[in-house]
């Protein structure tokens, strides 16, 4: 009987672990639906099935454009600024539908960055359209933090590129289309579509 009770105290144990579990899941993908609807009424225009991971960090909400079935994790950070240290810009984020991305990404735009359909961003990427200063003897005589933000150009990202872990999109950038990004690679020049880059400077190692 001892041994009948105890596999039975077990048995249970185990059912309200497994029980506790899923009802967290739920309760925890219930909230960030609605506070993926509470931050998508910052957007200038959001799809449907558009869902944030808690926490998402979201700057100029009026300057961005989200399409259907977008989805991102957790500490994702998207900015627009129009306004830095007293000079205005006019910023434009244009994300399409089916673009999924992973967590600890940063996307951040003075000009313009549009990323389109089906696109696949993995973790630790960083995209950004500016600078803090143009690269010159002059700029470096002033610290960086109090530096004119500078664009050489905005970023396209086209349709079905998949992005590597900890890659670095930067200004003045097409990638064109069903590309691969390799992990840690650092893109400062036009991507050819149907290509596969890496490195840093990144190049291509093969056409698809």
């Amino acid at each position: 009987m001892k041994v009948v009770k105890k596999i039975t105290i077990i048995v249970l144990r185990i059912i309200y672990k497994i029980v506790y579990f899923f009802s967290a899941l739920r309760v925890g993908l219930r909230m960030n639906q609605i506070y993926s609807i509470w931050k998508s009424n910052s957007l200038k225009k959001s799809g449907e099935n558009l869902f944030f991971e808690y926490p998402i960090y979201l700057h100029g909400g009026k300057h961005i454009e989200i399409g259907d079935g977008f989805n991102s994790s957790l500490r994702f950070r998207l900015e627009a600024y129009d306004e830095h240290l007293g000079y205005q810009f006019t910023p434009r984020i244009k994300i399409g539908h089916n673009v999924s991305i992973n967590s600890d990404c940063h996307i951040g735009a003075i000009n313009e960055i549009i990323i389109e359909d089906g696109v696949l961003i993995a973790s630790k990427v960083f995209i950004t359209d500016h600078y803090h200063g143009e690269i010159s003897s002059d700029a470096i005589t002033i610290p960086p933090s109090e530096r004119k933000l500078f664009s050489k150009g905005p970023v396209k990202i086209e349709k079905n590129v998949w992005i590597g872990e900890g890659a670095v999109i930067l200004p003045n950038v097409i990638v064109g289309e069903n590309s691969i990004i390799g992990a840690n690679s650092v893109v400062t020049k036009d991507i050819p579509k149907n290509s596969v880059v890496g490195g840093n400077p990144a190049k291509v190692i093969r056409t698809l």
